[in-house]
């Protein structure tokens, strides 16, 4: 089971998971839906099974990427934890109970399930042929809160899209960052990346340009919201882990990308859905 865990990073589903649990609450306030535990359980099912599917399938297709890139070598599959089988029936797995999770929940989530894992999944493929591959990473993501919200309501509504905006917008700005570790070798294999297309100071610049446009967002779901005071604080400290990511990697220094990825990321998400929720139930 740790290797399982290892091979599809289940620590970063601290990412998406939070801005679910946004849309889930954002149902609720809506007034058109109650609260529903097994609902909840299921929502949050589907985005581990989402993602351990995606993560698993990313490293299924880019195994021999993986064992010539010094950075890659030593992850389960190259290195032989793992076999290519083994983790092709888990991507499988995964898929099913996703599907399986969505038609418990709606009929809509059941008829939208296959167009969410072809975005998921699709993603892995996108970086031979496009540097926009992060903001179709960003796409991915940002299905959760969308996602979570027809989940309760069956309905579409401006202030969930939104949130799913905000996480488009920052899940790629930071994938870019992440992206700075391999320019090098992606142009050497012919991958395509923002870094390795425009240069790790141009990527730089369009990631802080992404994770201002995310900013913007973040203060316009405030005002579309009518949200209250614990709202803005925590928008304020998930605009300040923001701004810190970017102060901690240089063009030249890439010895911090992991703290600004990793920690810093996974603390604006939790931050955000903590004090977003404390605003929705508390004020």
């Amino acid at each position: 089971m740790k290797k399982y865990l290892s091979l599809i990073t289940f620590s970063h589903t601290i990412f998406a998971l939070p801005f679910a649990v946004i849309g889930f609450c954002l149902a609720i306030r809506s007034g058109n839906a109650q609260f529903s535990f097994e609902k909840l359980l299921l929502v949050l099912a589907c985005m581990v099974f989402a993602r351990s599917a995606a993560m698993a399938f990313n490293r299924f297709v880019d195994r021999k990427f993986d064992a010539i890139n010094p950075r890659t070598a030593k992850r389960e599959i190259p290195a032989g934890v793992i076999s290519p089988k083994a983790a092709l029936t888990l991507v499988i797995l995964c898929c099913a109970a996703f599907v399986l999770c969505a038609y418990l929940i709606n009929t809509l989530c059941f008829y939208l399930s296959p167009l969410a894992l072809l975005v998921v999944l699709g993603y892995s493929y996108t970086k031979r042929f496009t540097p926009l591959c992060h903001l179709i990473l960003g796409a991915g993501l940002a299905l959760a809160p969308i996602g979570a919200y027809i989940a309760l309501t069956e309905q579409f509504a401006v202030l969930p899209v939104l949130i799913s905006v905000l996480v488009f917008l920052w899940v790629s700005g930071f994938d870019i960052i992440y992206a700075l570790q391999d320019d090098e070798f992606d142009k050497s294999q012919n991958l395509k990346s923002i870094p390795a297309y425009m240069g790790r100071k141009n990527a730089l610049r369009l990631s802080e340009f992404l994770h201002l446009l995310a900013a913007m967002i973040v203060l316009a779901a405030y005002f579309a919201g009518n949200f209250g005071w614990l709202y803005l604080l925590g928008a304020a400290m998930f605009i300040g882990l923001l701004i810190y990511q970017h102060i901690l990697v240089k063009p030249n220094d890439l010895s911090k990308v992991t703290l600004a990825f990793g920690t810093t990321n996974g603390m604006a998400s939790v931050i955000f859905c903590v004090f977003v929720c404390s605003d929705i139930f508390l004020l």
